[in-house]
């Protein structure tokens, strides 16, 4: 029995022990506790401070807070701890869950990450953002605590494989961050059979349950058929699989023919030289350009964007499945639209030789590229040619081909935008990407490097200038006005402590970067990428360079864009795949028309969620490209590659072959000279009796091992 002791403590000094003695309990919900045993947990020995303990345990057993087993033998109430999400040492954050069962929490403000316990987890799941107690802080531990509330799921649905016995049968998720596999009911099963591959989705999870239930909402067919694994991709990622029935038939009632009132409405640009540039295999084209020699000398170059905001209303199912999923995802051999195909490639898309209705940012630049005149607002074109990249490349290069001359004066311009950038403080980032050439099955023959040439980058100088444009006419204040709710796209600046890690790390490698000013250090930036270009150094560097970087995102409040310098940027010039450049056209014309400032936190909140599934798209993207590169080392097993080293872990050391980025991991198990250990000040590892290094950036032959399709891993001896 507990007995009452004597109140010889002030309030807050017992409101402290009282969370401290709560903490030890639900560190370790099932374990029986006295309250000697607890007063040693807290080193108190002193008879006052024992029974104040004493005291405090009485209490929490008045308050169901504890249940006592055997007389004395105090354990925490499990309905109590359901119940109870009032502690004071709470904090918020996002799981990262391990498939052992523990996790860790990434604080919402940025402090350091928090253990949570396998036992601790309350059915909490990767991405999923949770309300967390702290456990008291022990010397030279990991801060640790309990999951105490799931605030929001990070994912509705999961694929795997379904495993079907006799009575039940249980999904065995794809992810490697599920620790544990879905029940099934067999009459959830919805068709499935044995070893299929699946979508599933959790319907409830008991309290006492290991396991979560779940219903299969989509059978996708037979592991490794190349169909199967990029819709499991798209699902995994929770992108939809197509677009419901409604939608579809409200996208097919969209007229296709412009109502003759509506050009009356607009700027008609239809007798001005146009073109669109794009890659060669692309449907949408979202952007045009347009060139015209004024009286001045003067050139008048105009940013045409396809106007989807006239055809996609708020309110409508097309805008709600349109901002539902935010973005068009690219895999490796599909696009899987923002909107449906009859907008993305036919109404909206501005196709050469018919009258497409635009929004438009319009420019009068003198020889130099500099800015004489502005206009935004709503236009109609129709396109003169409808050109690739590479047949742009080719005009760009030898000076000559079908409208040369205009394509000389674009890219004469858009290279003094892009000097004038740089100098300016705008980084630099090399863009290298991963290509695949498919046979008519989707297996890979061939993996390429595509590199961003001047045709690209003549594209991209002028939507960067309409995108900058477009930001500060809306966010520049102006004589006693207040700035407008907008959407921009943010790029905050590094943080001091990963700057300093990598400036410490470059001057190991004899490199150094200047930080006096936000010029000169994208200057030193700018420099270092000339220095290392073409040494074994440089994919190390550069990789960690961007991990220095913040990520970019959309927002309504405008800190500027780091790595462009810009003070005001936006997204403007991709509405059929992008939804914040949707929101920003709407926003645009209802400014222009003398519309007062819209609800900011409505706004931020769009732009929170458009922000999630962007990364969200980009990491769907990225493992379409990593299950190819598997697919396509698959039948080579046994050949050597040159590769150069992309990282390194305490389990071994990853390998990129050169000419394809395919990466895979040699295991330190496996490298059986020496025992090596990691050096992770220096991003290498070290044989402990010979001394062999393996670092980052060095370059080696490697032999390809193993090749697990279904986890996209990719196993490497070194030769």
């Amino acid at each position: 029995m507990v007995k009452k002791g004597k109140k010889n403590r002030g309030r807050g000094g017992k409101n402290l022990l009282r969370n401290n003695i709560l903490s030890i309990f639900t560190a370790d919900p099932l374990r029986v506790f006295n309250y000697k045993q607890v007063s040693a947990r807290l080193t108190i020995k002193d008879k006052a401070g024992r029974d104040l303990v004493n005291t405090i345990l009485a209490e929490l057993l008045k308050e169901e807070a504890l249940e006592e087993l055997r007389p004395g033998k105090l354990r925490l109430n499990a309905s109590w701890a359901k119940e109870e999400r009032h502690f004071s040492n709470t904090i918020s954050g996002i799981v990262d869950m391990k498939n052992t069962g523990k996790a860790y929490i990434i604080p919402e403000n940025d402090s350091d990450d928090i253990f949570i316990a396998p036992n601790n987890t309350y059915h909490a799941l990767h991405g999923d953002l949770v309300k967390v107690q702290l456990f008291p802080k022990r010397k030279d531990r990991k801060p640790e605590g309990r999951i105490v509330e799931i605030i929001s799921r990070a994912k509705e649905q999961y694929v795997g494989i379904v495993e079907i016995s006799k009575k039940f049968a249980f999904l065995i998720a794809d992810s490697r961050n599920m620790p544990v596999d879905i029940f099934i009911p067999l009459e959830s099963l919805k068709g499935a059979r044995n070893g299929q591959k699946v979508v599933a989705r959790i319907t409830e999870w008991p309290e006492h349950s290991k396991n979560p239930f779940g219903e299969i909402t989509d059978v996708l067919g037979k592991p490794g058929e190349h169909n199967v694994e990029m819709q499991s991709i798209l699902a995994e990622h929770d992108f939809p699989l197509g677009f419901p029935a409604n939608v579809e038939k409200e996208a097919e009632g969209i007229p296709g023919k412009i109502p003759d009132g509506e050009y009356k409405k607009r700027k008609d640009f239809r007798n001005v030289w146009t073109i669109t540039i794009d890659p060669a295999d692309a449907k949408d084209f979202d952007d045009a350009l347009s060139l015209k020699k004024l009286k001045s000398g003067n050139w008048e170059v105009g940013v045409h964007i396809a106007d989807v905001s006239y055809y996609v209303k708020p309110g409508t199912q097309l805008d709600e499945e349109g901002y539902k999923r935010a973005t068009s995802v690219y895999l490796v051999d599909r696009v899987i639209p923002m909107l449906p195909e009859k907008l993305s490639n036919n109404v909206c898309s501005l196709r050469a030789n018919e009258d497409k209705l635009c929004f438009s940012a319009v420019f009068e630049l003198d020889k130099n590229a500099k800015l004489i005149n502005q206009w935004f607002g709503r236009t109609v074109i129709n396109s003169d040619r409808r050109f690739d990249y590479e047949e742009v490349q080719q005009i760009i290069e030898k000076g000559k081909g079908e409208y040369a001359d205009e394509i000389g004066v674009l890219h004469g311009l858009a290279s003094k935008l892009r000097d004038e950038r740089f100098k300016k403080g705008s980084i630099n980032f090399a863009t290298q990407e991963v290509k695949f050439k498919l046979d008519e099955d989707g297996t890979p023959i061939s993996v390429y490097i595509k590199e961003q040439k001047e045709s690209n980058r003549l594209i991209e100088d002028f939507m960067l200038l309409a995108n900058k444009k477009v930001a500060e006419f809306i966010g520049k204040k102006r004589a006693q006005q207040k700035p407008k709710t907008f959407i921009y796209r943010v790029h905050d600046t590094p943080s001091p402590e990963k700057l300093n890690t990598f400036i410490q790390f470059l001057g190991k490698l004899g490199y150094s970067l200047k930080i006096s000013s936000q010029e000169s250090l994208a200057k030193s930036f700018n420099d270092l990428f000339k220095q290392i270009a073409g040494k074994g150094e440089e994919n190390m560097i550069e990789t960690i360079a961007i991990r220095t970087m913040a990520k970019a995102e959309y927002s309504t409040d405008n800190i500027g864009h780091y790595g462009l310098a810009f003070q005001y940027y936006s997204h403007f010039t991709s509405p059929i795949r992008r939804y914040p450049d949707l929101m920003t056209h709407r926003l645009l014309e209802h400014y222009l028309e003398g519309g007062s400032s819209v609800s900011k936190q409505v706004y931020e909140d769009k732009c929170v969620h458009c922000s999630l599934m962007e990364r969200s798209a980009i990491g769907a993207e990225r493992e379409s490209i990593k299950y190819k590169q598997a697919e396509f080392l698959l039948d080579k097993i046994g050949q050597e590659f040159e590769g150069l080293i992309s990282g390194v872990s305490k389990w071994g050391i990853y390998v990129e072959i050169i000419g394809n980025k395919c990466e895979g991991m040699v295991r330190l198990q496996d490298l059986e000279d020496d025992f090596y250990y990691l050096d992770e000040d220096n991003y290498q590892v070290i044989g402990s009796r010979y001394g062999q290094q393996y670092k980052l950036g060095d370059q080696v032959r490697i032999k390809v091992k193993k090749i697990d399709l279904q986890r996209k891993q990719m196993d490497f001896g070194i030769v």
